[in-house]
């Protein structure tokens, strides 16, 4: 069985965990990170010497790097229209994971998230707030109008590249920010948080990584 290290309130692992859960994997999961510990032990940098969030073994397998366990996980399990044989197929997608995780994920989760939840109110930086907000906006509009036109971000089927943009929505729309005008993007959420994989994995409490002081 597929074992997983990870706290449930990390982004990175609440996307694996989401990919596990459409590609239906059985696994176990251990609560590490924060205040779970674990990710300072011995034991966990033997695997992991990075002390982060997630690893995984698999078999004999230990990888961590939340893409490529994506990867893995998605090449070993996934239909065709989740990650394709074929190479150009699959360099379409993974254009779009590689997008999402650069400009989505990394303009997301420090600059706009960690200052408004993980900060508390006092520290908080309005205008570096406002300027991340911003930055993220302009390549949101990329996805907007993509999904215009696409029911998912790389074409009709859910795919990799959906875990990479899409497990950031939850928070966008549940945080206390001012949002742009993004319909597409709307849209597409309400039909994330309808499947139950997302459901169970991403739109999950993060109230433990709030600071009030």
């Amino acid at each position: 069985m597929l074992k997983i290290w990870g706290r449930q309130s990390s982004s990175n692992v609440q996307a694996l965990m989401w990919c596990v859960g459409e590609l239906e994997i059985q696994f176990e999961r251990i609560d590490a990170g924060r205040t779970y510990g674990v990710v300072d032990t011995r034991e966990y940098l033997a695997m992991n010497p990075n002390g982060t969030v997630p690893t995984i073994v698999d078999d004999n397998t230990v990888l961590w790097e939340t893409g490529a366990m994506l990867r893995y996980l998605a090449h070993k399990h996934a239909p065709d229209s989740f990650w394709p044989v074929d190479a150009l197929n699959r360099a379409e997608i993974d254009k779009w994971a590689e997008w999402s995780k650069i400009n989505i994920a990394f303009k997301f989760t420090a600059p706009v998230f960690w200052r408004v939840v993980r900060t508390p109110p006092a520290k908080r930086d309005p205008a570096a707030i406002r300027a991340a907000l911003e930055t993220l906006n302009g390549f949101l509009l990329i996805a907007n109008k993509r999904l215009a036109d696409h029911a998912f971000l790389a074409g009709n089927d859910l795919t990799l590249a959906d875990i990479q943009f899409g497990h950031c929505l939850f928070r966008y729309f549940d945080i206390d920010i001012p949002r742009g005008d993004f319909p597409a993007i709307s849209r597409y959420y309400k039909s994330l948080a309808q499947r139950p994989a997302f459901q169970r994995h991403v739109m999950v409490s993060y109230e433990e990584l709030r600071e009030y002081d």
